[in-house]
């Protein structure tokens, strides 16, 4: 029986094992534990009782972990279709070279780490490239920073030009969903520019909101509907006719990498996703990696340090005129980095040339299966996308009752990630797929083939697929409760166990 396939919830670690049961072999040594009772610690910080732990023996706490990475669902598993996000495979052989890293202590002597000084160097200098930027940055720690950052620069841009009225920042409907809270919390006004019929950035109402006020534009190319912004040199004209600031959010870099740059589309700040276009797994919460890229007078702002490269020695010592400080400690996250650094140079100029003309041919392969599909629309359906396309999922909920959510669901039962759903807001039941170009032809035709099935399923009994997931260790939840603030920590489970008896208080 396979975990998809078992009826049991997985209980927590601590309702398992036994009074006295133990994980370890090695001896108690009085001798220490005497030290140890001698360390005088102010009575205040004194544990009043033993440590609540659950006591087991090695072989439960290995199964348990086991069991729960079994329960995981990650790229090495299957294809992770989720759209602004590019969860790409990530090859086997960064994790080596991350290894290389791990015993470096950020304060270190630069003369003992002059290898990663010229990794970061290199990266700096490829960035800027790919980008088509003047200098980067590698202080950013993932997208939501790297928004943070580019507009921290802009805000700081505006001071030191004296442009005390600069409180509005433009965001595009189409843009990544964390745009505009970055913009709010550099105190920025958000004013939201809506896109056209054809889902591009609607020229006429972007003309009549740029004023005296106007701080700068957060744009996606191409945008959150895998459009590409056709207009992108006169929106870019129409942000400089009143010294604003281009930024570009990297978050869909992957759709033009190797076909063009931001930067020969007139953006002035530049942010791009190490964990995405680069392949860095993303991980469950834990630290991507970025790079923040500007040109011109906005190098100035670049957050420090930046690696410089003097007498063939390379020495942590750029810090930009107007630089808005550090964003993260120390050099960034250099193991990360390091495996950015062995994807680009494992595939060279040529292999970065095709990843964005292949993931545009898998997203547009993928639109012609699922096109014609009754239930499912798109918005401007006859132009190309780039790395991924929104379908929308309203004519099968106003149909069926089956809402995008229920797909998600059911795709859960097939063997398949969920897509991201309800995002953009622009795109009502939306289902937003990036097949990415890692996924041979058979992997999509499946996924292709499951959407199929579903749509023609919730047409005969939509019951069927509202049921849905039944094959999953955990079925359908209550969507309400499962968001309710008591139940989406660890939290509520122990105040659970502490209720049953199974655990007490920590004194």
């Amino acid at each position: 029986m396979t975990w998809r396939q078992a009826k049991w919830e997985e209980p927590l670690i601590f309702e398992m094992g036994n009074e006295g049961r133990v994980g370890t072999l090695v001896p108690i040594d009085e001798e220490i534990n005497k030290e140890i009772n001698e360390v005088q610690l102010p009575e205040k910080i004194r544990r009043k009782g033993d440590l609540e732990l659950p006591q087991l023996s090695e072989l439960e706490v290995v199964r348990h972990f086991i069991r729960l990475s079994q329960m995981n669902f990650g790229v090495d598993n299957g294809m992770v279709p989720l759209g602004s996000c590019t969860m790409k495979y990530n090859p086997k052989i960064e994790e080596v070279a991350a290894s290389f890293v791990e015993n470096l202590h950020p304060l270190q002597d630069e003369e003992t780490v002059q290898g990663v000084l010229e990794v970061i160097y290199r990266i700096q200098e490829w960035m800027a490239d790919i980008t088509g930027m003047d200098l980067c940055s590698l202080q950013i720690p993932a997208g939501a920073a790297g928004e943070l950052a580019g507009v921290l620069m802009i805000k700081k841009y505006h001071e030191t030009k004296n442009h005390i009225n600069r409180d509005e920042m433009l965001v595009a409907d189409t843009a990544h969903g964390t745009n505009p809270a970055s913009a709010a919390m550099a105190g920025y006004r958000v004013i939201y520019i809506k896109s056209n019929s054809e889902g591009l950035v609607d020229i006429d109402i972007l003309k009549e909101t740029v004023n005296d006020r106007t701080a700068g534009f957060m744009l996606t190319n191409p945008n959150t509907l895998g459009l590409f912004e056709e207009n992108i040199l006169e929106i870019a004209k129409i942000i400089h006719s009143v010294d604003g600031v281009l930024y570009y959010d990297g978050a869909n870099l992957n759709g033009i990498l190797g076909v063009t740059k931001p930067g020969y589309m007139g953006f002035d700040i530049v942010h791009v996703n190490l964990h995405k276009t680069f392949a860095v797994p993303h991980g469950g919460g834990g630290p991507g990696a970025g790079a923040i890229c500007a040109k011109g007078e906005l190098v100035n702002y670049l957050p420090y340090p930046i690696v410089e490269k003097h007498n063939e020695k390379y020495t942590l010592s750029k810090v930009p005129k107007y630089s808005i400080g550090k964003i993260a400690t120390y050099y960034g996250n250099i193991a990360n980095v390091i495996r950015a650094y062995s994807y680009i140079l494992g595939l060279g100029a040529e292999g970065l040339s095709y990843i964005g003309k292949m993931s545009t041919v898998a997203t547009n392969y993928l639109i012609a299966k699922l096109k014609d599909v009754k239930g499912l629309s798109l918005i401007a359906p006859n132009r190309f996308r780039k790395h991924e396309v929104v379908f929308s999922a309203k004519p099968l909920a106003v149909s069926t009752g089956v809402t995008a959510l229920d797909i998600a669901k059911a795709l859960l039962d097939r063997g398949f990630y969920a897509p991201t759903i309800y995002f953009p807001g622009i795109v009502e039941e939306a289902l937003m797929i990036e097949p990415t170009e890692t996924e041979p032809k058979e992997v999509i035709d499946a996924f292709a083939n499951a959407i199929k099935d579903i749509i023609n399923k919730a047409y005969e009994n939509p019951q069927e697929i509202q049921k849905t997931p039944q094959n999953t260790a955990v079925k359908r939840i209550d969507q309400v409760y499962a968001n309710h603030p008591t139940t989406i920590t660890p939290t509520y489970r122990v105040l659970k166990l502490r209720k049953l008896g199974k655990i007490t208080a920590l004194k």
